[in-house]
């Protein structure tokens, strides 16, 4: 392990942010494997990333991609061809994208929570040419579902895949035959000589070419791809180390999945610009995480309410070391005001930060500053990261610039206006692979793209987040945005968690309908909530149906957000009892 694992900051945010003007005085403008050499050659023996019982350093990571490169350019990959990984978390997957990177191909990071179905269109929408699968991913047999779908004459009619390599997982499943084995696949490349790899890197060092096609989740239609260029990913990475004035060796705790942008950008690509590490464990129980915080004397921890919450109220929570914890970013939903207070007692922190964001804009746009006050922190997500050199003087030196517009005919609307978030900025994609007409309607020709976000940006810049356009309701004609519902009863100091929704009504055409998880276990009645909201909403908004569900019930996405049409799922099973 490396020497600075563990360690506490004695610098303060300034001089952090200022050692990271030092490090980069100016923006240089790279693909992400070109970055990684210089990380690599600045931090070669350091830890990077601590997973599955594994130590793996900035050198190991990088000598595991030139292999995989060298068989990917043995196996004829071309610059700009697709390379697709359907797989669980695993210690190849970042030295993967940074080979895809080496050669010049499109890295395309697959949700492991998949259905057939949406790996069937996912697979032809984006024209793979090559698929790195594990065997199986949890309950899901990935081998043998990818062998069916090959075998079909209407897949192979609009399908691009040429080869699919897949890394064993159970043993004891035949492979089929045309799948080739991971190790197999590997040992290729020890006939392409290191010029040969040299002369393709060099061809490859395009920065503002695609770099990755991430995949929306397509929970309002099919799910579209998001390209993201080298320089879109790098500056996103590199802002969000200035905004939160990430130290020199900082360890972080990323239970998130590595298919995602939040693990990709937040953790992956950040810690690589200053030398630190990251803990992958995705799926972790709370027991689980507070023994690896201790473990690798964790600094910084990614999370999600719904993984937050329970570690928080873990028996055993204080049994643990954890003084190396000072820093923390929660994001992906809200939280009341007593989870932050809590997170602060229990885990010693000293940086709360949340923030917002989405695949279209890389990951984050926004954070809160290290220093807001826990109201601050829990009905805000923040103001346009601070860049550093990363920023651009047509956004006043910052990576993004929001406003809202008019949902109905994309008007820019007066600050202070509740309306869509649009955003534009360096991290901001250019469009939807293969989908001009999805493009043409989120992006404007001034390069404004519509978020699909309700909010508003108060006089500080701060923007309020109220939820999805499409998750708006209307009762008797007035407008609810269920985030302010939300905001408010989770303001209830036995709510721990919350989610409001609009369900049908012969009287008001919808109503709302809250579903509450307790705090610490605490009994809470829908009398007491809507007592709670009476002086805080108007009537109209204050919900009709309060259901109380334990943590468990919770409808998730993989990255811990609260998955609404599934909401309205088990209120209509609720209200069709009734």
């Amino acid at each position: 392990m490396s020497n600075q694992q563990g360690l506490k900051t004695t610098k303060t945010v300034n001089e952090r942010r200022e050692d990271l003007l030092e490090a980069y005085p100016v923006w240089n403008r790279d693909t992400i494997a070109a970055h990684f050499q210089k990380s690599v050659k600045a931090y070669a023996d350091q830890d990077f990333m601590y997973i599955n019982g594994g130590t793996y350093t900035y050198q190991a990571i990088w000598g595991h991609a030139v292999e995989i490169a060298k068989a990917l350019i043995h196996n004829g990959v071309k610059r700009r061809d697709h390379l697709a990984v359907l797989m669980d978390n695993d210690a190849v997957y970042p030295s993967l994208m940074i080979a895809s990177s080496m050669v010049g191909a499109v890295f395309i990071p697959l949700n492991s929570m998949l259905s057939k179905a949406e790996l069937t269109y996912v697979l032809q929408q984006s024209d793979t040419n090559h698929l790195f699968i594990h065997e199986t991913v949890k309950d899901k047999k990935y081998a043998q579902t990818v062998a069916e779908l090959w075998q079909t004459k209407e897949f192979q009619d609009n399908a691009s895949l040429e080869k699919v390599i897949c890394i064993e997982t159970e043993g004891d499943t035949e492979m089929p035959d045309s799948f080739i084995k991971w190790e197999e696949y590997l040992q290729t490349g020890t006939e392409v000589s290191k010029e040969e790899w040299k002369k393709r890197f060099d061809a490859s060092l395009y920065p503002d070419e695609i770099a990755i096609i991430m995949y929306t989740s397509g929970s309002t239609g099919s799910p579209k791809g998001v390209m993201l260029t080298h320089d879109m990913l790098l500056r996103c990475a590199y802002s969000t180390c200035y905004s939160r004035a990430i130290e020199t060796g900082r360890v972080t705790y990323a239970p998130l999945p590595f298919y995602h942008c939040f693990a990709i950008v937040e953790a992956i690509l950040a810690m690589s610009f200053v030398g630190g590490s990251f803990v992958s464990a995705l799926g972790a129980s709370p027991l689980k995480s507070l023994e690896l915080m201790e473990k690798y004397r964790v600094n910084d921890y990614l999370c999600v309410p719904s993984t937050l919450v329970p570690l928080l109220n873990h028996p055993r929570v204080s049994e643990f070391d954890l003084s190396s914890l000072f820093a923390m970013w929660c994001g992906a939903a809200p939280a009341p005001i007593p989870v932050w207070k809590k997170a602060r007692d229990i885990l010693g922190l000293t940086e709360i930060i949340t923030g917002y964001g989405q695949t279209e804009v890389s990951s984050s746009g926004v954070t809160t500053e290290i220093g807001d006050d826990v109201e601050v922190i829990s009905t805000r997500v923040g103001r346009p990261k601070l860049a550093g050199t990363s920023g651009l003087a047509e956004f006043q030196g910052y990576a993004t610039e929001y406003q809202t517009v008019d949902p109905e005919n994309g008007q820019s609307l007066e600050a202070g206006t509740i309306g869509e978030l649009a955003v534009r900025g360096s991290s901001v994609t250019s469009g939807y692979y293969n989908k001009p007409e999805e493009t043409a309607a989120a992006i404007d020709k001034d390069g404004w793209l519509r978020t699909g976000d309700v909010g508003r940006i108060d006089e500080n810049g701060y923007v309020q987040l109220l939820g999805r356009s499409k998750e708006m309701y209307k009762v008797s004609g007035e407008l609810v945005a269920p985030r302010e519902v939300e905001t408010v009863i989770s303001e209830h100091p036995a709510v721990a968690q919350v989610g409001v929704i609009g369900v049908p009504d012969s009287m008001t055409t919808e109503i709302g309908a809250a579903f509450i998880e307790g705090y610490d276990g605490e009994a809470v009645s829908r009398k007491e909530i809507v007592q709670w909201c009476t002086d805080k909403l108007a009537r109209f908004k204050i919900p009709r149906y309060v259901w109380v569900i334990s943590a468990s019930d919770w409808p998730l996405t993989s990255t811990g957000k609260i998955q609404k049409f599934r909401l309205q799922e088990m209120a209509e099973e609720k209200l069709n009892r009734s």
